[in-house]
């Protein structure tokens, strides 16, 4: 199990920026099998990759803005050739697309992008947060209407615990309504127990993570990507604790 899970590299951005081969390097001594990765901060794609095959991390799949998408396909595909990864996720909806109509028209540019990529063997996915519950497109909320297959194509879902249950709905009950989808990846990331609704590492909050791994191990999830946006202390730290209380609840599993 452990090598299922991934070290989300937004969580460690700003050692990314100061070290990102030596930041790579630590997650493998610290015991981590994977890596999401979240943008370069200005290092070649060809030397991280050179990294991650050093050290023996896989990458769980890449974040990648709505704009790059569109504006330098070529490249995030080479990224995505390199780093050995079919999946390449929309980090986030643009201020802008928050509406009804701006979500229609994320919905057509990621259908077209999917489409100049499958022939390449990638997918294109999304990243939720909880706005995509704040608007209704077609009776249905716009992460939903999103995510709903076309006949000119589908997006794979990335869905994330602490939004979910920031957006008012329970985890486990939401996520369960996309069984049968291709669901490579699950974003875990805890919430913590007061009304804050704060992120804090996992088992440290109020999700239940035990039933959702277990139906992402029943539903094809290849990759349990960890991430905490914001960290009281040192990252690693934070990173450290959220993989141990993982590493202890599969322990017999």
């Amino acid at each position: 199990m452990r090598n299922k899970f991934a070290a989300q590299l937004y969580t460690l951005r700003e050692a990314c920026k100061e070290d990102f081969y030596g930041t790579l390097r630590t997650l493998q001594q610290m015991g981590w099998s994977a890596v999401q990765i979240d943008g370069l901060h200005g290092y070649p794609a060809e030397e991280i990759a050179a990294v991650l095959h050093e050290t023996g991390l896989f990458v769980a799949g890449m974040h990648v803005s709505l704009a790059r998408m569109n504006n330098e396909l070529d490249a995030v595909i080479r990224e995505a050739e390199w780093f050995g990864t079919p999946y390449i996720y929309c980090n986030s909806v643009p201020g802008e697309l928050q509406d009804e109509e701006g979500y229609r028209q994320l919905k057509r540019e990621l259908l077209n992008i999917a489409g100049k990529v499958r022939g390449k063997g990638l997918y294109i996915g999304h990243h939720n947060h909880d706005f995509e519950f704040h608007t209704v497109v077609d009776g249905k909320v716009a992460l939903d209407y999103v995510l709903e297959p076309e006949e000119t194509g589908t997006l794979i879902p990335e869905l994330d615990t602490y939004w979910i249950k920031k957006a008012g709905r329970d985890p486990l009950a939401y996520i369960s309504t996309y069984a049968g989808r291709k669901l490579p990846i699950l974003h875990f990331k805890d919430m913590t127990k007061d009304d804050q609704q704060y992120f804090t590492e996992i088992g440290a909050g109020c999700i239940d993570f035990e039933p959702i791994l277990a139906w992402g191990e029943a539903n094809g999830v290849e990759y349990y990507a960890i991430e905490q946006d914001y960290c009281p202390g040192n990252p690693f730290d934070s990173l450290a604790q959220s993989l141990s209380y993982l590493m202890q609840l599969t322990s017999t599993k």
